[in-house]
């Protein structure tokens, strides 16, 4: 009479492909996960520079808001008429976290931006003649400027 059942190979075996597809799954995993909180930041970003634009046009004089870490917060979400119903997070810092604004010294450009895959902020500023300041990295950001 035969016993049925695997051997302690067959089920290494077994074990060990499972491994190797786990292995191989989880950093596309996280790759996919970076890609759509890219889409989502560069989505938001653009309704976050429309939504500055028309601030300053309902503004009398017409002005940008201050530089700011809490932008829907401090002005978009009271803003009248109402520009922004919700906060906008940015997916790459801690929860609840909002991306960050930030206005020339003249008032005449800005930048708002997200930190980013790694996290960091890079940008530093925005100087009078539109150019971004800091470091040209992983931040992603819409501006009325030029960019770097």
């Amino acid at each position: 009479m035969q016993k049925k059942g695997f051997t302690l190979i067959e089920l290494l075996v077994v074990i060990s492909v499972i491994a190797i597809l786990i292995g191989i799954a989880v950093p596309r995993f996280k790759g996919m996960q970076d890609e759509a909180n890219i889409s989502k930041a560069n989505a938001e970003l653009r309704v976050l520079e429309t939504a500055v634009e028309s601030y300053n046009m309902n503004q009398t004089p017409n002005a940008y808001p201050a530089s700011a870490t809490t932008l829907c917060a401090a002005y978009l979400n009271n803003a009248t008429p109402n520009i922004v119903g919700d906060v906008l997070t940015d997916p790459f810092r801690s929860a609840g976290a909002e991306y960050n604004y930030i206005r020339s010294a003249n008032g005449e450009y800005f930048v708002v931006f997200s930190y980013g895959p790694d996290g960091a902020a890079d940008i530093t500023g925005i100087g009078d003649d539109g150019v971004l300041t800091g470091v040209e990295d992983d931040d992603l950001y819409a501006t009325n400027g030029t960019g770097f």
